[in-house]
């Protein structure tokens, strides 16, 4: 027998300790060579643990453990055959996806039969053993109970093929689960990655002196500027135009005007910095995640647009790294996506400042001496006052308000265009 020891590789620089996720593969499966066994969460995101070799694995580590960098978290028989009839997990995911695309039929086409095992079944023919590794975290993530999915695996185990066979053909109003009507209680641990984020809020609310100041943004120049060119911006940079792209470059020109706001509290120093690494704060089924673009300043709309699309993706299908979250000078959070008119978000340290969009409102406001209305949003910036005065925050917002309601100017670096044009 040849025996090799997997070892939890470093995810990145600080980190000493990693917790396992999620088993993908069962004690005593036979696994390919980087194929994905399992998720495992450090303090900063969550990563995928590749097989090293091909063979029969045995497990070290159980859900939920905390393992140290370079522990061993199981071993790989590599003399081991491979079963006959075995097909990878990556070969397998990708013949179940296909099946589900098949059966996936346009709104305005009649619907298919459902199967037999998801509309005619009663409850008793539902799965009565665990659902494996791979179905649980298909499940967690599209909100599948274990009593929407008939088991075919041993003893009625549910495998993934099972939940995404459910889910393709439907679910039955008897399978469906309900809310309420008992007293249960399910403890759940916080992950890592969770534990790490409430530890770091709740020290910024301990050890700066935070404050938040408020502004409002009148979008109709922004939303204007998109109607009329974002169709061609598209097909021009095959990328769409967000509004975010606008709110980055208006923070990095405002940024350039208050580099206070963009400091850091080192010690008993100011680090002051050249540059705009701009943290783009993001949902993902891990929880919130803020992604840096790096040297936002040199970067144009499209530039802007592509990199936090690729940063998205990454952070949503939990691929990201901690390179690409850590380094951040500055912070956007836009909680309008949600729907919240107003909050006071909560720095991101070490940074000192971060700015929160919301959601956008028609109300009435006077222009020229007239009532009209128009597409409003509430702006906030929590900042560090130990190194950021009043007059600086309130100045930086007014800035950013000035960039997003004349948007030429953030082509001229802040300037007004006539000025430019007059050299003044």
């Amino acid at each position: 027998m040849s025996v090799l020891e997997m070892k939890v590789p470093s995810p990145g620089e600080s980190i000493s300790e990693v917790e396992i996720a999620t088993w993908l593969v069962e004690d005593g499966d036979y696994v390919e060579k980087d194929q994905a066994i399992a998720e495992v969460d450090s303090d900063k995101a969550t990563l995928e643990l590749p097989a090293e070799e091909s063979g029969i694995i045995t497990l070290k580590a159980e859900e939920g453990d905390a393992v140290a960098v370079g522990a061993v978290v199981c071993h790989i028989d590599t003399a081991a055959e491979k079963p006959e009839g075995f097909s990878s997990a990556v070969a397998a995911e990708s013949q179940a996806e296909e099946k589900v695309a098949e059966k996936a039929v346009p709104a305005e086409q009649p619907k298919p039969n459902p199967a037999p095992a998801a509309t005619n079944a009663s409850k008793e023919t539902y799965a009565t053993g665990h659902a494996s590794p791979a179905a649980k975290k298909v499940m967690a993530e599209n909100g599948v109970s274990a009593n929407q999915v008939s088991g075919t695996g041993k003893d009625g185990r549910i495998t993934k093929q099972d939940v995404l066979s459910a889910m393709a053909a439907g679910f039955s109003p008897e399978a469906a689960s309900g809310w309420g009507g008992t007293r249960d209680k399910e403890p759940k641990k916080m992950s890592m990655l969770r534990r790490k984020v409430a530890e770091r809020l709740v020290a910024v609310k301990n050890e700066t002196a935070m404050l938040t100041t408020f502004n409002e943004v009148d979008m109709k120049p922004i939303m204007d500027v998109r109607a009329k060119y974002k169709q061609f911006f598209k097909e021009y940079h095959e990328v769409n135009l967000g509004f975010m792209s606008f709110f980055t470059k208006a923070v990095t020109e405002a940024l350039n005007h208050f580099p206070a706001v963009n400091a850091q509290v080192e010690g008993k120093e100011m680090i002051m910095h050249n540059y705009a690494d701009i943290g783009i704060a993001v949902s993902s089924p891990k929880g919130l995640m803020v992604p840096v673009v790096r040297n936002a300043e040199q970067m144009s709309l499209a530039e802007i647009e592509r990199e936090i699309k690729r940063l998205a993706i990454k952070a949503r299908d939990g691929k990201i790294s901690p390179d690409e979250m850590t380094g951040g000078t500055f912070t956007i959070t836009n909680g309008g996506v949600f729907g919240s008119m107003l909050s006071t978000p909560i720095i991101n340290p070490p940074q000192s400042a971060i700015l929160g969009m919301h959601n956008i409102v028609e109300r009435p406001v006077v222009v020229d001496g007239e009532i009209v209305v128009r597409p409003i949003m509430y702006l906030a910036l929590s900042y560090d006052h130990r190194i950021i005065d009043g007059k600086e925050s309130v100045s930086f917002l007014v800035k950013v308000k000035e960039m997003l309601e004349n948007p030429e100017k953030m082509i001229f670096g802040g300037k007004d265009p006539i000025e430019v044009l007059l050299g003044l």
